[in-house]
């Protein structure tokens, strides 16, 4: 057996300083990121020795535990990550630091470029490692294997190849056992060799790396940097509410408290740990226009992002931490969104905060409602977005209603009147507003419950064709609406369904003197006290929907439809004052129009009939 006892220089077989130029450039857009993967990949060789010493405990007999130090040097401008685990072969140098050059950089790219998901190029291609060239100018690799007496030195300028040496009598000292990786750094990184930036990245990226973390500074002594303790990863029975607590503070940098939390294992096809919380507090970025979530993505305890959309932007106020046993280290968060195994996680994890969602407003409903009245608004996003989880949302949804607040769907369909089939709403701008609108008068005679809404998404995901158990949404803005089946709540009342003016005369008068602004004139199904009200027609938009879209010029508002209560007084008018006929017509529209929330087109031509009106009636 031939013993190699100087440095053997070896060609990487593809153009390496390619393959480098596009990963630096291309795939990391932060070089933070080197450090992240030094440990990662420590991380995997400590977790491997202790694997290996399962069938051979003679690896570990030396007594010194699995850990990962950091040692950064000013004087030599170098920075070394040290860890204590399995360590690497001469052989397994080559093979695992030389993996892009045996695969080849054109095939490197070419899958790179074909492949839907990069992802799994990170183990094939060990990019993790070279992303240390990002802020390198030469690599170091000293490694001693588990159980052997060889010392082995690689070392690489990121050039056209690599040497590989038995390591020299003082590197041998330094690694009992695993591997030391020492980067020279490149001036523009020195910042890497200060305590506090060595510290924010580990805090950032590695804090829950099960091994310790230790900080060697020039002067002083090691310190432990993480906290080696991912939480999600233990048993629910070892924890307590004040532990899920710190959790949710340290993991969403909140200062509330959690109004849920979610916190369970997935074993099957994919293996994940879940902690999930839903603040009691609206966090100040939850209207963003990107709408960005803010669950962290965890490979195997290896912080990867903290935007990867794991839920959908409905839920996007949930905070916590997803760690998967299966997914590699990705290449790019570009790469990580259209990860099928992610997909499947973010759908199970959905349904998952769904569910524990409506379970809370089954079992604590004074606590759902604390979320609702906070992120109800976010989660209705969803009943326009997610049609495939829109009968959940509504059944989950709490609604202001005439009736009350917090007021489930269930709930309005169980106190249904007889011959009632619909579910009744009204978009507006404030609950005062809606309770005082006209249309809901005939409603409000029969004691039909109607859900009161107010939030700007309310305009949206209403127009979409909804049912609540069979029983559709109806507006009553919107289209014509018949309440004949519907008995009236006071018996009394029966005696104002005669109507105090001629229909078809009053409509025609109305129609000759408002003309093209609106599409028509009708009698009211709405109405019992007052005179007017504008409604759109049944093809037509929502007019808040409408009016919304309007104002930020996506759309302009179509004619409104008409409707008069013929048993008014005057309304009754109109027919037998032909010579005021087309200024109550006028006023009727007017009247509509400010008790929908819009001024009158002639401000001014308004405030002149009413004067009008109003002096006719003092007899001046």
């Amino acid at each position: 057996m031939t013993t190699i006892t100087a440095a053997e220089s070896q060609p990487f077989q593809a153009e390496v300083a390619e393959l480098l130029h596009l990963m630096v450039h291309s795939v990391y857009s932060e070089t933070d990121i080197f450090l992240r993967e030094l440990i990662s990949n420590a991380s995997d060789a400590c977790d491997k020795l202790r694997y290996e010493a399962i069938a051979n405990p003679s690896l570990i007999t030396d007594g010194t535990p699995p850990e990962i130090r950091i040692v950064p040097n000013k004087a030599a401008n170098t920075l070394a990550v040290v860890d204590t685990g399995i360590g690497m072969e001469r052989q397994e140098l080559i093979d695992h630091l030389g993996t892009i050059a045996r695969s080849g950089t054109r095939s490197f790219l070419s899958k790179l470029t074909e492949a839907k998901d990069g992802a799994n190029l990170i183990g094939q291609f060990g990019v993790g490692f070279y992303a240390a060239f990002m802020v390198a100018e030469k690599i170091v690799v000293t490694s001693r294997r588990a159980g052997s007496d060889e010392v082995w030195a690689w070392s690489s300028e990121g050039g056209s190849g690599f040497e590989i040496a038995p390591a020299s009598e003082e590197a041998a000292s330094r690694v009992a056992r695993g591997t030391e990786i020492v980067l020279h750094l490149k001036k523009d990184a020195a910042k890497y060799l200060e305590a506090y930036e060595i510290e924010r990245i580990v805090r950032e990226y590695s804090d829950n790396i099960q091994f310790p973390i230790l900080l060697v500074p020039e002067e002083g002594e090691p310190r432990q940097i993480n906290s080696a303790s991912a939480l999600w990863q233990r048993s629910k029975s070892e924890l307590k509410p004040e532990d899920y607590a710190q959790a949710y503070k340290q993991i969403a940098g909140a200062f509330d408290e959690p109004a849920m939390t979610l916190h369970y294992r997935a074993e099957g096809r994919q293996s994940y740990a879940v902690l999930l919380f839903a603040p009691s507090q609206k966090p100040f970025d939850l209207f963003q226009v990107e709408r960005k979530g803010k669950v962290k993505l965890y490979v195997r305890r290896v912080f990867i992002a903290d935007d990867a959309e794991l839920l959908p932007a409905y839920l996007r106020f949930i905070r916590g931490v997803i760690d998967s046993e299966d997914l590699p280290l990705n290449i790019s968060r570009e790469m990580l969104q259209n990860n099928p195994q992610l997909a499947q996680i973010r759908k199970a994890v959905t349904g998952r905060v769904i569910g524990e969602l409506e379970t809370l407003g089954e079992k604590e409903p004074e606590t759902f409602a604390k979320i609702w009245d906070a992120f109800g608004p976010v989660i209705k996003e969803g009943l326009w977005e997610d049609f495939e989880r829109r009968d959940k949302l509504l059944a989950l949804a709490r609604f202001t209603t005439t009736s009350g607040e917090n007021r489930s769907l269930k709930q309005v369909v169980d106190d249904f009147k007889p011959n009632q089939t619909e579910i009744y709403y009204l978009v507006g701008d404030s609950v005062e507003r809606l309770k005082s609108n006209p249309k809901l008068e005939s409603a409000r005679a029969r004691g039909i419950e109607v859900l009161l809404l107010t939030d700007p998404v309310d305009a949206f995901w209403t127009s979409a064709p909804l049912d609540f158990g069979g029983k559709p949404l109806k507006s009553l803005s919107q289209g014509d609406v018949d309440f004949g089946l519907i008995p009236l709540a006071d018996d009394k009342d029966d005696k104002k369904d005669e109507p105090a003016a001629d229909a078809a005369t009053t409509i025609a008068v109305i129609k000759d003197a408002l003309g093209e602004r609106v599409s028509d004139v009708r009698a009211s199904q709405r109405l019992t006290a007052s005179a007017s009200c504008l409604v759109a027609g049944g093809d037509a938009r929502d007019r808040a929907l409408e009016r919304l879209l309007a104002q930020q010029n996506r759309g302009a508002i179509t004619k409104p439809v008409l409707e008069i209560n013929l048993r008014h007084p005057l309304v009754a008018a109109l027919a037998t004052d032909t010579a005021q006929a087309k200024d109550l017509s006028l006023l009727l529209f007017e009247q509509a129009q400010i008790l929908d929330g819009e001024l009158p087109d002639d401000p001014a031509a308004f405030a002149g009939r009413m004067n009008q009106l109003v002096l006719r009636g003092l007899g001046k």
